[in-house]
């Protein structure tokens, strides 16, 4: 019998190395700019929302790893049926996500908790979805054994993230599409050239992580500046 998602409970287990997420701290101010910024970025999560939900039957449930402001679990909530849950390190992130599932009307349920050490029990996702995420886990191949553990049998999973080969003439187009206003650009490339494309992996990286997790084999997409990761598990 299959776990319900929105029938967990317990203490959040703490990271084991202490740290459950490298690069910047999304909390406070940060994370509220974030939210602001990626609000314009919502087509894309309706992108990613409609391509989750292609592989999701009526009244699966869902766990959205590291969700931040929560858009793109919000628009898959308005999508069908189903049971969402969603995991993030930050608690700004978890109240921001809360509060707009309630302004949207949509049940789901935001939690804060570390991607490494999961406070959900064994089978209890049809899916679980990361995106723009998974370069800031410290602790890369625990974080894909833990939503292998949390789906169920044949489950997919799917890591959408930044290319390490994106050019930098990608990255300006990419950010120069997201509707920003010209400060937030400006600052939304720094970070991109900066910070997070020396965070992202390579094609090879995210093999060779995949290959030492219990999913061992994956298929990838590329995909403007980033890359679509499916995994399944057998």
């Amino acid at each position: 019998m299959r776990a319900d998602a929105d029938s967990v409970a317990g203490p959040l287990p703490r990271a084991k190395n202490g740290k459950a997420y490298k690069g910047m701290a999304m909390e406070g101010f940060i994370a509220r700019w974030y939210a602001r910024t990626q609000r314009k970025s919502i087509e894309q999560y309706r992108s990613w929302a409609k391509l989750a939900s292609a592989h999701i039957s009526e009244g699966g449930s869902v766990l959205e790893v590291a969700p931040g402001p929560g858009y793109l679990s919000i628009e898959l909530a308005r999508l069908g049926s189903y049971r969402i849950a969603g995991l993030d390190i930050s608690k700004t992130f978890v109240d921001i996500a809360s509060e707009k599932a309630r302004e949207a009307d949509v049940e789901i349920e935001f939690r804060q908790g570390d991607a490494a050490c999961m406070p959900f029990p064994d089978g209890a996702f049809d899916f679980a979805i990361c995106t723009s995420a998974f370069k800031n886990f410290p602790e890369p191949v625990k974080a894909l054994d833990e939503i292998h553990r949390v789906l169920r049998a044949h489950g997919t999973a799917l890591v959408v993230d930044m290319r390490r080969e994106a050019s930098a003439a990608e990255l300006i187009e990419y950010v120069n599409n997201m509707g920003l206003d010209r400060v937030n650009s400006f600052i939304t490339k720094i970070i991109f050239k900066r910070m997070l494309l020396k965070s992202a992996y390579t094609k090879s990286q995210i093999q060779e992580f995949v290959a030492r997790s219990r999913f061992k084999t994956c298929d990838m997409v590329d995909e403007a500046v980033g890359r679509e990761i499916w995994l399944t598990k057998s």
